[in-house]
């Protein structure tokens, strides 16, 4: 797969991510997120819960086993340290969450993985 076609892939993976939150009740606050640091795919809000959410797209369940790890969330966590003032409240909780997304349209959402 060339490098357009799983850029193409990685922002459909998160459009179907974040209308999935939308339909459990997060109001999504900002996409792809860049910073020196690395990058959040996704800003959620639910009530006091602030969620910085990485989005693993694949094709196969089977590749997403090595889609994410400590290595790929420190650099999420990172990032989510440098933008988290700008979506936090008083008294809000912040948090990393991952969703992957496999064959187009299956979600597993993985709560709270890592906290900053």
């Amino acid at each position: 797969m060339s490098r357009k076609d799983a850029e193409a892939r990685g922002r459909r993976g998160e459009t179907l991510a974040a209308w999935w939150l939308r339909l459990r009740g997060w109001r999504i606050l900002a996409r792809r997120v860049r910073v020196h640091a690395g990058e959040v795919d996704l800003v959620a809000r639910r009530g006091r819960i602030v969620a910085m959410v990485e989005v693993k797209t694949r094709q196969k369940a089977g590749d997403l086993a090595t889609a994410i790890d400590a290595h790929r969330l420190r650099r999420v966590a990172a990032a989510a340290a440098v933008i988290a003032p700008r979506y936090l409240r008083a008294g809000d909780d912040v948090r990393i969450d991952v969703i992957l997304v496999t064959g187009g349209w299956r979600i597993t959402h993985l709560p709270h993985v890592w906290q900053p």
